[in-house]
């Protein structure tokens, strides 16, 4: 499972600060820890600080690939940020992300469609969010095929149906999970992706919503997630989850893990 480290986030004060400050030693630690504990992308996002943020951007991007070989996860819906992150970025990027809206649609096509970077497809229109799982296909069919004409191959699309807190509707958790469900059954090698602890928004104990959810998400199909990888019951849920629904041969990334004491049992 791809898992991108949410941590360096310029919506939290701390990391706020790191970055006002341009801390390279503090993007270093968050961006080696969020690797040791599993992460195969790293996030980065400078979105709060408005005028700066193609230049902020694009000096987290050399922040963290100076630290670590784990690819960067460039999160904005700037194109001009996202274009001057891509130009120092090394390796495989993913673009975070490309809806339906109509302008930032139109200003990022051109960029994702010029590069061979991973890029996540939000479930997003200007009529605004999904609340059903047919609101998300129809979303999703358009965004996928609207990227695969422009060169983008299926196997970098990673579909986003969006999260919406179940405390709002109780129908919003099963209509993401039939979503991803029905996407990855449509879209044969497309992927999907979310930001998960939206579900929990507005209930105590978030963690135990967040961790339960994620299982559910598995077993439906999801095979992408931008979570805090320092949460080790998450990660510990993830890797028993994947082996359970047959990704993990001879159970071996299961076994690994045991071995490096990263299952949290309690």
């Amino acid at each position: 499972m791809l898992i991108v480290g949410e941590l360096i986030n310029a919506s939290g004060k701390s990391v706020r600060e790191i970055i006002a400050k341009r801390d390279a030693e503090g993007i270093a630690t968050l961006a080696r820890d969020q690797r040791d504990h599993g992460a195969t992308y790293i996030d980065v996002n400078a979105g709060v600080f408005v005028g700066r943020e193609p230049e902020l951007l694009t000096w987290l991007v050399a922040s963290v690939q100076a630290a670590v070989d784990t690819p960067c996860c460039i999160d904005s819906p700037d194109p001009k940020a996202i274009e001057a992150a891509l130009a120092v970025h090394k390796g495989t990027a993913m673009i975070n992300s490309i809806s339906l809206e109509k302008e930032r649609y139109e200003k990022l096509l051109p960029v994702v469609a010029g590069s061979k970077s991973k890029v996540v497809a939000l479930c997003m229109s200007d009529e605004g969010m999904p609340e059903t799982a047919d609101q998300r296909m129809a979303i999703a069919d358009q965004l996928v095929n609207g990227l695969v004409k422009k060169g983008v191959p299926i196997e970098n699309i990673y579909v986003d149906p969006l999260v919406q807190p179940v405390a709002t509707n109780n129908a919003f958790g099963v209509e993401f999970l039939q979503a991803i469900e029905r996407i990855t059954q449509t879209f044969k090698g497309v992927h999907t992706m979310c930001g998960l602890s939206n579900i929990s928004f507005g209930l105590p104990e978030r963690k135990f919503i967040n961790q339960t959810f994620m299982v559910m998400a598995i077993a439906r199909g999801l095979d992408g997630a931008i979570v805090n990888p320092l949460d080790a019951r998450m990660m510990g849920g993830i890797i028993a989850a994947e082996t359970l629904m047959g990704r993990d041969p001879y159970c071996m990334s299961y076994l690994k893990a045991f071995r490096a004491g990263k299952l949290a049992a309690s």
